[in-house]
């Protein structure tokens, strides 16, 4: 069991995982989060058998894409793209989904999309760095959708102000779902349903926390295994007294479709 182990052995083998992609499953026995009640990648499926083209955005990866295309099959977009910025999950993504047809082209996460005005009428993106509304706008169809699962406010905040204490109020805030709706309305989206969850995550043991803070990166900015020993020491410790950390995710679904008159 992890709880025997020592806080080395549980933090060496948490350094050493690899990050690429959004396959969570190392962290099967280790920690859990709840998933929202929406279920995304099966309700993106969905989506995918009623869409003509579509484009992921942010994909990853391709994990999540790839199980929605499943849930989709046999019917299923005549064109997919899936854009991603990371290298690493280039290669990932476009080794991954090549088999389903789908074209991985590598695009900074910041830069405007590439592709023509129009060219689809399905938009999904999973845990965006930060929609760009008038892009996602730009290359949607009139009538065309936007579907997204993004992460909210205050994520996990339990384990960020752990290493690096109290946030500013503006900070906790960031990615909230009524600025988010007001910036896709400014875009020429009609927002259909906006919907948001806190669900509960729980790390079982050091090694687990590790990881999640090398795969996702934006929690606590440069953090190593070096610069936050200490404060890893002691949630170790309280770990292995009180038999989990417990944090919250938040989530919020768009559901958003380009007006006609954009």
């Amino acid at each position: 069991m992890a709880e025997s182990r020592s806080f080395a052995e549980l933090v060496a083998e948490g350094a050493a995982v690899p990050t690429e992609g959004w396959d969570f499953s190392w962290f099967e026995g280790r920690a859990t989060e709840a998933r929202p009640s929406w279920r995304y990648a099966r309700s993106a499926g969905r989506r995918l058998a009623r869409a003509r083209a579509a484009l992921d955005v942010q994909t990853g990866g391709g994990e999540v894409l790839d199980f929605a295309l499943g849930c989709a099959e046999p019917e299923r977009p005549l064109s997919v793209a899936a854009t991603e910025g990371w290298a690493p999950n280039v290669a990932k993504a476009a080794a991954l989904l090549r088999a389903r047809g789908v074209v991985v082209v590598a695009a900074p996460d910041d830069a405007p999309l590439p592709f023509a005005d129009g060219a689809f009428d399905l938009v999904l993106s999973r845990h965006p760095v930060a929609p760009h509304w008038a892009e996602i706008a730009r290359v949607l169809r009139p009538g065309g959708t936007y579907f997204a699962q993004h992460v909210g406010p205050a994520s996990v905040f339990e384990l960020v102000e752990w290493f690096l204490g109290a946030q500013p109020e503006a900070v906790r805030r960031a990615r909230d779902p009524e600025r988010e709706r007001a910036g896709a309305e400014a875009a020429g989206l009609e927002v259909v349903e906006l919907r948001s969850e806190r669900l509960r995550m729980e790390f079982h043991d050091i090694g687990a926390v590790v990881h999640f803070l090398r795969k996702v990166i934006w929690m606590v900015p440069g953090f190593s295994v070096e610069a936050y020993e200490s404060r890893l020491r002691a949630l170790h410790e309280r770990i292995v007294d009180e038999g989990s950390f417990v944090a919250h995710s938040t989530r919020h679904l768009f559901d958003a479709r380009r007006r006609t008159d954009a």
